[in-house]
């Protein structure tokens, strides 16, 4: 038998609208939720592919040991270290084409590796590996600014999917948004906290369900938030798009690492850089050792990189090439003839801007602080597509299980959002993303497109005044 409720005759009290800030706020946070949403949902992908490959390349230093480590590792551990000109001899003999572009002798129980150039190798070059005990030659590999061929298929993985410049599209939309989905899960995940203490754990407390993974998706997020952030600037600034505009921005900032000047001569660009150059450089070996003396004696310490002049008489350059934390990249120009030093250009001289880029670059590599730089990217890694595994399972779980409205997935946030934001937030934030879609292309595009299409769905799905 139904129950009839107590009739009352108190008036009844219509419900206060809204305060304006509150619906402005909701706007906002309206807005942020649903690109959020999308961009995980679309970008997402991406970023495993991303964090998959970057995953992979942090263990290179470990693979070149395995797969190489006959030729990176001298025989012979012991004894007397031959002069330098014996040992660029022998690698001559063992490779008697192309052109002597740099040598970098050994450290420690390593081998000498002397840098060839050639024409028919474009960017790439031969690497002799030298015992530095025996001067026997340990075999060679085919190098790409000194990396090894697996350091180098795990680079162009990563970077391109072995796809060229239309392959970097992909690495460069995952660092575009990743920045955004980070910032963007903070704030809603504030929103939800309201504590910062609160935002550092999951909701252990939740049942089962959307609501508890919510918790790890979001305070997983934070826990790794820097390292995102980090890795997003990092990989932008040698990007496709949005690393040439970086490129214009160091020009105009005086950002850039200054040129090694050299009185009366332009030696080579370093070792590495020597490929395509036809002419073979007549090397004096005698002269090698003589460089290497005065650039240790001028306090440059650790592994160098002695790079040949283009043209006999010239002046050699040497390069500290040592990129682990402190880094050791001081640069001198040596005169062989005179045994003195013509030029120098230290790393504590360079420009802020530049020295920030060099530390971030070899950072995001995994080389700045060895071991541990490789453990905490990789840890990031892993914890990213911890992050994104969770944020696909929140949008199952959300999915309607009823006989009559089953869905393979949950519904995506409200449409329509940024239109009820305020007029100066709109008239505001159409120059911030052309301003977006100038600096950072593939994340202001895409931006744009989004608010477009976002727009006229909601339009449309909008019932008629007459309805």
């Amino acid at each position: 038998m139904a129950v009839t409720p107590e009739l009352t005759t108190a008036p009844v009290t219509p419900a206060a609208p809204p305060a304006r800030g509150s619906r402005r706020t909701g706007a906002f946070g309206a807005l942020l939720l649903r690109l959020h949403f999308y961009a995980g949902v679309l970008v997402a992908p991406f970023l495993v592919v991303a964090a998959v490959t970057g995953l992979l390349y942090t263990a290179t230093p470990q693979l070149d040991g395995i797969l190489y480590g006959d030729k990176l590792t001298a025989a012979t551990t012991s004894g007397p270290v031959l002069p330098l000109a014996g040992q660029i001899a022998a690698a001559r003999a063992a490779h008697p084409d192309g052109t002597i572009a740099a040598v970098q002798p050994a450290e420690g129980d390593g081998t000498t590796r002397v840098v060839f150039a050639q024409p028919d190798l474009g960017e790439n070059q031969h690497t002799v590996y030298v015992d530095p005990h025996t001067g026997a030659v340990q075999g060679q590999l085919t190098t790409w600014w000194g990396s090894t061929p697996v350091t180098t298929w795990l680079d162009d993985l990563h970077r391109n999917l072995h796809l060229g410049d239309l392959g970097r599209n992909y690495s460069e939309l995952a660092a575009s948004w990743l920045w955004v989905l980070t910032l963007g899960g903070i704030v809603l995940w504030w929103r939800r906290r309201r504590s910062v203490r609160k935002m550092l754990a999951p909701e252990l407390s939740a049942k089962k369900g959307v609501r508890r993974t919510r918790g790890w998706h979001a305070a997983t997020g934070l826990w790794i938030s820097l390292g995102l952030l980090i890795l997003a600037a990092t990989g932008l600034t040698w990007s496709r798009w949005a690393g040439g505009n970086f490129e214009i921005a160091l020009d105009a900032l005086d950002g850039r690492r200054p040129a090694l000047e050299v009185p009366g001569a332009t030696p080579s660009a370093g070792g590495h850089h020597g490929a395509g150059s036809e002419a073979p450089v007549a090397v004096d070996p005698a002269q090698a050792d003589i460089v290497l003396k005065v650039a240790r004696d001028s306090g440059l310490s650790g592994p160098v990189e002695l790079s040949l002049p283009e043209t006999g008489g010239a002046a050699w350059t040497v390069a500290g090439i040592d990129n682990t934390w402190p880094v050791s990249l001081d640069r001198i120009a040596v005169d062989p003839a005179t045994a003195t030093v013509v030029a120098r250009s230290d790393f504590a001289d360079w420009p802020v801007l530049a020295q920030l880029t060099k530390l971030g670059v070899q950072a995001h590599m995994g080389i700045l602080f060895g071991i541990v730089n490789q453990l905490l990217l990789a840890a990031l890694a892993i914890g990213l597509l911890a992050v994104i595994l969770w944020g696909y399972r929140m949008w199952w779980q959300r999915r309607p299980t009823r006989d009559d409205r089953r869905a393979l997935v949950g519904a995506a946030p409200a449409r329509g959002a940024w239109l009820g934001l305020p007029a100066w937030a709109i008239v505001a934030g159409v120059p911030v993303v052309f301003a977006l879609g100038w600096a950072l292309p593939l994340f202001g595009i895409p931006l744009a497109v989004f608010l477009v299409v976002d727009a006229l769905m909601s339009l449309r799905g909008r019932p008629s005044d007459g309805s």
